[in-house]
């Protein structure tokens, strides 16, 4: 969870830094964008020429002179060190009226960009980074002057990536969910050129989406998971009060947009594996691994009341196999972790803990088999039941502390909204993308599966869900 404070010093508006200067308005946005359409007039000539980019200096396989494993692991312990900052600042929720206010203002830009010309394409090749000269950069450059991550300046075009390029790129990065490296990688260059008309109608169809979860009125309190944000915002009296990020569904297994009430609290839960996850992913492991329920801690039973099978005896091949129920003990094994948000609906989805904390340092963060992880959930959790009778601020740590099962019945039930919004704009005037991770937008986005470091190890397998 991180407190939610306004900037102290608020990011220049990006609609104003299209032109560098505040009120030059549409005339420096024209002249920036004739510039670049002069200048994308001469890259498209230059890539239309076959591999174009090898009389680059240093183009080809790099000399790591031995350095490359002591890179990876400087990369390593500053990930270590510096966890992603992906969690939105500005206390305003996404549904609000004043988000749709910032979203009009966006669009209004954005077709600005879309009538001069949009933005130019950034031709995909090796790696850019800072220090190196590139005969890229300039178009580079343009492009991250159009979208307000660049400044503009008067040498558009030195084709050297100095380390104000870098800083332009992090920003543009961290404004469409990578990882903000400051250098121009493979997952980089998709992101880039995706067409201003597409992003404008990403605003359009997520404005949309917007106003249908107001369209029943606003909560004065709500929980609100933003799936392809990788973040949940639990709102009281129009502000947002918390934040965290969460873990979402993998592709295969996806979080469904959903509306639904949290009605309950379980400390130390059972896992009662749900059919699905029994035939799809437990069964066929049992398989392979025999030892693994009693590794994990799971029990096979007739049904979730009835008797308790010795998984020996069990031919896992079998039709009879596919009958069988299977439950978690509590504890720290258990894939629910040690608190679960009760919120009943028809896709048996909900909130809940994990042992697997390091998973929320990534910036992709779709590992799950459709719930919701959050991270640091027993603050959540007291901000759920704080005006519960009895209830007193801490209390969650002190349930977990005594080691016991607990189940809390909410007397003022919670509206909780699952949804999906890969666009939006900050009172600022920053835009912010998110990759289409579902392909809920028109067609599934790679990028975020491209953009995993490729230092970091995958997740275990995992039934999690």
């Amino acid at each position: 969870m991180q407190a939610v404070r306004a900037s102290a010093q608020p990011r220049r508006p990006l609609f104003s830094r299209l032109s560098g200067k505040i009120g030059r308005g549409v005339v420096g946005a024209l002249s920036v964008g004739a510039a670049v359409l002069l200048f994308g007039v001469h890259a498209h000539a230059q890539a239309a020429q076959a591999n174009w980019w090898e009389g680059i200096t240093g183009y080809g396989t790099p000399d790591y002179s031995g350095k490359r494993e002591e890179e990876r692991e400087r990369r390593r312990e500053a990930r270590r060190s510096a966890p992603p900052e992906d969690l939105r600042t500005d206390p305003t929720p996404w549904r609000s009226d004043e988000m749709l206010l910032s979203m009009r203002k966006a669009i209004d830009h954005y077709q600005k960009l879309v009538d001069v010309g949009g933005f130019p394409r950034v031709p995909e090749g090796r790696m850019m980074h800072e220090g190196e000269d590139d005969d890229r950069v300039p178009i580079l450059r343009r492009r991250l002057i159009m979208s307000g991550d660049l400044r503009p300046r008067q040498n558009y075009n030195t084709y050297t990536f100095d380390a104000e390029l870098a800083e332009a790129v992090r920003s543009f990065q961290r404004r469409h969910g990578l990882r903000p490296t400051g250098r121009v990688m493979r997952s980089t260059y998709p992101a880039l050129n995706i067409t201003a008309e597409e992003r404008l109608m990403l605003l359009r169809v997520n404005m949309g989406r917007i106003r249908e979860l107001m369209s029943q009125g606003v909560e004065d309190r709500y929980i609100l998971v933003n799936i392809p944000a990788f973040q949940l915002e639990a709102v009281e009296h129009f502000e947002v009060q918390q934040r965290h990020r969460v873990i979402v569904g993998r592709t295969q297994r996806q979080s469904p947009s959903i509306r639904a009430t949290v009605r309950a609290l379980n400390f130390y839960p059972y896992w009662r594996v749900p059919d699905s996850v029994a035939h799809l992913d437990l069964i066929p492991r049992l398989r392979k691994e025999p030892d693994y329920l009693a590794k994990e801690k799971i029990r096979v039973l007739t049904t979730f009341g009835g008797a308790e099978v010795d998984p020996n005896l069990v031919n896992w091949n079998s039709p009879e196999a596919q009958s069988l129920k299977f439950r978690q003990d509590p504890g720290p094994q258990n894939a629910l972790g040690i608190v679960r948000i009760d919120m009943p609906n028809a896709d048996n989805v909900y909130m809940h803990d994990t042992p697997m904390k390091n998973l929320f340092d990534q910036h992709s963060r779709a590992f799950s088999a459709g719930c919701v992880r959050v991270q640091n959930v027993l603050n959540l959790v007291d901000w759920i039941a704080q005006y519960e009778p009895g209830w007193r601020q801490g209390q969650a740590e002190g349930i977990i502390a005594a080691g016991q099962p607990v189940d809390v019945t909410l007397t003022r039930p919670l509206p909780v909204y699952f949804t999906y919004i890969t666009a939006w704009a900050e009172r600022d005037g920053e835009v912010q993308f998110r990759p289409d991770i579902y392909g809920r937008d028109g067609s599934i986005d790679t990028i975020a599966e491209m953009d995993r470091d490729p230092d970091e190890p995958l997740p275990p397998p995992s039934l999690a869900p």
